[in-house]
């Protein structure tokens, strides 16, 4: 089942908010809709929602409105969720085909689901080579949020490369950090991991560091949202904990994106636009509220990997070392 796809003159995709309980499709056949859908997570994950992006343009485009008004419609898209640089360049990828007219469009729109599964393949055969070379034998990993299939059209970028070394008999165990305020951790890594036969242990994200300081993970692998210039890496909120832990016990900590998470345009971390969420995701839990009366919350949805933490960044094209040195160009 793919998280999202094209279904001739509306977009389906998979509401990842009723997951693991429910499996429902969302039919969303309007610019509206896509954005609701990328602002609420129910389609979620950096080459997800870029894909969602490329896609809405295509629906903006099949109504026959006037060029203008689809650029306008692609702003909105582009705006949905600032941090993840997948969303602007699938957008920009096929608004640029738009004065070739609406079959162009939509034709461009749909090839990036073909695309992100291609390049999801390549990169998780690669970052399974570089495992492989780096750690010996059965391999116990950490991750954090959600990088596999339901990030992506399918297959997935980091659960895309533990599912290459698990097809090979080199997982002995995954350990998933829940990944607060939304558990997508919990509710979607999990389910991935069962669904894939990979043995797996859930834990907090407090704990997460503390399990590599014991030494109990061999390696770290995330995905990305964005890697700017320099090899700095947004992630979920989190992940650098996890790098910082990595660095002081020795084991690599490694990154697994597209070669359309790139952002060589942006020089580094500081530069990043680290999307703020609503407070009551931290203050309440499945509607109801958990924290006193009058407390406030600071909700980042991203934080920021410096690059000499970051033992390598695999694509779909090639592997860069950024505690190296070695620059996204």
């Amino acid at each position: 089942m793919r998280t999202i796809d094209w279904a001739g003159d509306h977009v389906v995709a998979v509401d990842q908010t009723l997951l693991p309980g429910e499996v429902r499709m969302l039919r969303l056949c309007d610019v509206d809709a896509v954005i609701d859908a990328i602002r609420r997570l129910a389609v979620r994950g950096a080459p997800a929602i870029g894909v969602a992006g490329g896609l809405g343009v295509a629906l903006a485009a099949r109504t026959g409105r006037d060029a203008g008004w689809v650029r306008a419609e692609a702003a909105r898209l582009r705006a949905a969720r600032p941090t993840a640089v997948n969303l602007a360049w699938a957008v920009d990828k096929v608004l640029c085909h738009l004065d070739e007219g609406t079959d162009a469009v939509v034709d461009a729109a749909v090839a990036l689901l073909e695309a992100d599964v291609a390049a999801n393949r390549a990169l998780a055969a690669r970052g399974a080579d570089l495992v492989r070379s780096l750690v010996p034998g059965p391999t116990a990993v950490l991750t954090h949020c959600n990088a596999g299939g339901l990030a992506c059209v399918e297959w997935g970028t980091a659960l895309g490369v533990v599912r290459a070394l698990h097809e090979d008999g080199l997982v002995r165990v995954v350990f998933a950090d829940e990944t607060r305020p939304l558990l997508q951790g919990a509710r979607l890594t999990a389910f991935e991991l069962g669904e894939m036969g990979i043995p797996y242990r859930l834990v907090v994200d407090g704990a997460g560091p503390s399990v590599i300081a014991r030494g109990l993970v061999d390696v770290v692998i995330v995905g990305a949202d964005r890697v700017v210039a320099n090899g700095d890496v947004a992630n979920k909120i989190g992940t650098y904990p996890l790098a910082l832990a990595a660095a002081r016990a020795g084991i690599p900590f490694i990154v697994a994106a597209p070669e359309s998470t790139l952002d060589a345009a942006t020089p580094d971390g500081a530069h990043i636009t680290i999307e703020e969420r609503d407070e009551d995701e931290v203050l309440s839990w499945a509607g109801r509220r958990t924290a006193p009366d009058g407390a406030a919350a600071y909700n980042p949805a991203f934080d920021v990997t410096p690059a000499d933490l970051v033992t390598a960044v695999v694509t779909d094209e090639r592997v860069i070392r950024p505690a190296r040195g070695e620059r996204v160009t």
